[in-house]
């Protein structure tokens, strides 16, 4: 029997918050490798090679591809004035699109393990979000370069943190959405999940 299978009765008795809190989120971490990946793998892989989902990222790479990182800051530096203001032409715009729209079903139908749900283009451009996020450019990090960047068959997952506002414990896991009629990597869906309903 190895520490490993002794502990997992008494950490999971403590609750995950307690077991994070007591300095051993690596342990935590890993006790969710296994099943977030296969829902990576499953669930969220299903859901993100929707018809609709597909054509509204290659619908925008085609508008995007030729932006040089000048207009992706731009853009970016645009969403992040506007999540404070009162006029929010691009977030509206984009909340407001059938990707947003079915990626907002997609969270509503999971009764709360998904907590978040964006897709990115080629660039790291949101194409659409179930919920507002704080920027419109994750083409710098890990959870689009780990994903988009490592290849179709890539799972990225993030580290299990606590939500400030609703104390949920969550992860962002991330894999690559590819064209199905060619195979070639064209964006990435981000997803954030309550480990608790793992």
């Amino acid at each position: 029997m190895t520490m490993h299978t002794l502990l997992r009765p008494a950490l999971m008795g403590l609750g995950l918050a307690a077991v994070l809190s007591l300095g051993t989120a690596t342990f935590a971490q890993d006790e969710f490798t296994a099943p977030l990946t296969e829902l990576a793998k499953g669930e969220i892989a299903a859901f993100a090679s929707d018809p609709a989902l597909i054509a509204a990222i290659a619908a925008q790479n085609a508008v995007t591809g030729a932006y040089d990182q000048a207009q992706i800051d731009a853009l970016d530096t645009q969403w992040r004035a506007e999540v404070g203001a009162a006029s929010k032409p691009l977030i509206d715009a984009t909340l407001a699109n059938a990707a947003s729209q079915y990626l907002a079903g997609v969270q509503e139908a999971s009764a709360g393990k998904y907590t978040e749900i964006f897709a990115m283009d080629a660039k790291g451009l949101n194409v659409g979000q179930s919920t507002l996020t704080s920027d419109y450019w994750q083409g710098d990090e890990d959870k689009f370069t780990a994903s988009f960047g490592a290849g179709a068959d890539a799972v990225h997952i993030g580290e299990i943190e606590q939500d400030e506002s609703t104390q949920i414990f969550q992860s962002q896991v991330s894999v690559p959405i590819t064209d199905p009629a060619t195979g070639a990597v064209i964006g990435a869906i981000t997803v954030g999940v309550d480990v608790s309903m793992l």
